[in-house]
């Protein structure tokens, strides 16, 4: 997968932009260059929606959905076929452990796409209902032409849960990946030829908030899925409402992790790295506030403290390594500028704290908890993004809920008990469209996405897939005999 060749993949095809622009990927670990990718201009943005569109109207929207499961199974075999390689490659961009990468870059893309695949079928286009003076025939068409805007954290999975829904219901794409994680995105491109997706099917162009601005004005794009901050999702919330567009947004998070009295402090600490350090903190989803009772707190926040002092801090591409770099020079300044608000809030800082010592290439941040947290504070209140927890002390049960919901966001969280029933009944009262008992994991088949500050629509499980079609009414009578 050479990062020399990456352009813009328009109308089946490679292309290069309308300007002469480009950017410069660095990689994480060594902030050396890793290759370059073209910017996409609002023309260039055109040119995809125009090729979407025909495509659409022609081959792609013509074909049954049988015979379109299985050009999306074949894209989807094709991603698995190049999953070693592409994991590889995001973990140079962006800095994730390559052994998670494996699984979310490598492994995930082609099994979410796969499942759309398979899911299709169970989805009937038209249904008749009877009614009072007739029947009506209620038929499921694709909402059209999808503008996918997709971030540097996880960027093929990300994009595949747009893709695969998208895909599998008939409509046609224009992804718009970032500049940070520009390269793998080729990975989509060489897939859709290898399944021979129609022309105009996929279209992808990289670039930067200008390119998605453009992608989001068009008047030719019919519907927008979006993952990122909740900045940029407000933003395009209310463009979108201005042009009554159907959009779902997956955006920040600030999940707490609820440690109940009764906790098994050995399956809370062997859990903690994938549900609060994962992917160095850069993750939407991850529990970065530690609620623990009063009655054990000086325990958990040694537990929490032993736990990210003993992560592996290093080259991302090495499997020992649970800890990598950060995306770029600016979140890792962005990081540390939170960690010394937090110092300076009257937090008592128990580990990490700063760039780990001998470190001094790559974008680096120590895995960093501070203890005696207020949860009105900055770091408590704030998405970081990075892998620093605050660990906040609770009286009762009932304090535990309220401080967990004491949130603009709700997209994830967890409960940690040995009585999973329990843990069942508080998750039920977190205000999170996600919550975990003892773990926390994405499940393909169960819709995944936030309330409130947290984003607007579902993806993933048979939900992921209606916000791709439009429902059509048809009213008729029943003729007397």
């Amino acid at each position: 997968m050479s990062s020399e060749r990456v352009t813009l993949f328009v109308d089946g095809r490679w292309t290069g932009s309308s300007a002469a622009e480009t950017v410069e990927v660095i990689e994480a670990a060594t902030e050396q260059p890793l290759g370059a990718a073209s910017v996409g201009t609002a023309q260039d943005v055109d040119s995809a929606v125009t090729a979407a569109r025909r495509a659409l109207e022609g081959p792609w929207g013509k074909a049954t959905p049988e015979e379109r499961a299985a050009i999306v199974a074949r894209f989807a075999d094709a991603l698995k076929a190049q999953g070693r390689e592409t994991s590889a490659l995001v973990s140079r961009e962006n800095g994730m452990p390559i052994s998670l990468s494996r699984a979310v870059n490598g492994f995930a893309p082609a099994a979410i796409i796969g499942y759309y695949a398979g899911l299709v079928g169970d989805h009937g286009r038209e249904e008749t209902r009877p009614g009072f003076a007739g029947e009506t025939l209620v038929r499921r068409e694709p909402v059209g032409v999808v503008g996918a805007i997709v971030p540097w954290n996880y960027p093929q999975a990300l994009a595949a849960m747009k893709l695969g829904p998208a895909l599998a219901a008939g409509c046609t794409v224009v992804l718009k990946t970032s500049p940070e994680a520009a390269l793998d995105a080729v990975a989509f491109a060489d897939a859709a030829v290898a399944a021979e997706l129609p022309p105009g099917v996929l279209n992808i162009v990289p670039g930067g908030r200008e390119t998605g601005q453009a992608l989001v004005d068009h008047r030719g794009v019919d519907k927008i899925a979006f993952t990122g901050s909740t900045a940029a999702g407000r933003a395009i919330a209310a463009r979108c409402g201005e042009l009554l567009r159907p959009v779902t947004l997956e955006l920040g998070g600030k999940s707490a992790a609820i440690v109940l009295p009764d906790v098994d402090l050995d399956v809370f600490t062997r859990g903690l790295p994938e549900v609060s350090f994962v992917n160095n903190g850069q993750t939407c989803h991850a529990c970065t506030r530690i609620l623990a009772p009063a009655s054990r707190y000086d325990e958990i926040v040694e537990a929490v403290t032993e736990t990210a002092r003993a992560l592996r801090v290093g080259d991302p591409l090495d499997k020992q390594t649970a800890i990598g770099p950060l995306v770029s020079r600016a979140q890792r300044d962005r990081v540390l500028g939170y960690v010394e608000a937090g110092k300076g809030s009257g937090a008592r800082l128990t580990t990490g704290g700063g760039v780990p010592a001998g470190q001094d290439t790559g974008w680096f941040v120590e895995p960093t908890v501070f203890a005696d947290v207020d949860n009105s504070s900055v770091i408590a209140q704030e998405e970081i993004f990075g892998p620093v927890l605050s660990v906040i002390r609770y009286d009762g049960i009932d304090d535990a809920i309220r401080l967990a919901n004491d949130s603009e966001y709700g997209l994830g969280g967890t409960v940690w008990t040995t009585d999973e029933e329990q843990g069942r009944e508080i998750a039920r009262q977190v205000e999170s469209g996600t919550v975990g008992v003892n773990t926390y994991g994405i499940d393909t088949n169960a819709p995944f996405g936030g309330v409130k500050a947290s984003g607007l629509g579902r993806e993933m499980g048979p939900e992921g897939l209606a916000p791709y079609f439009s429902l059509k009414s048809i009213y008729t009578t029943v003729k007397s005999a």
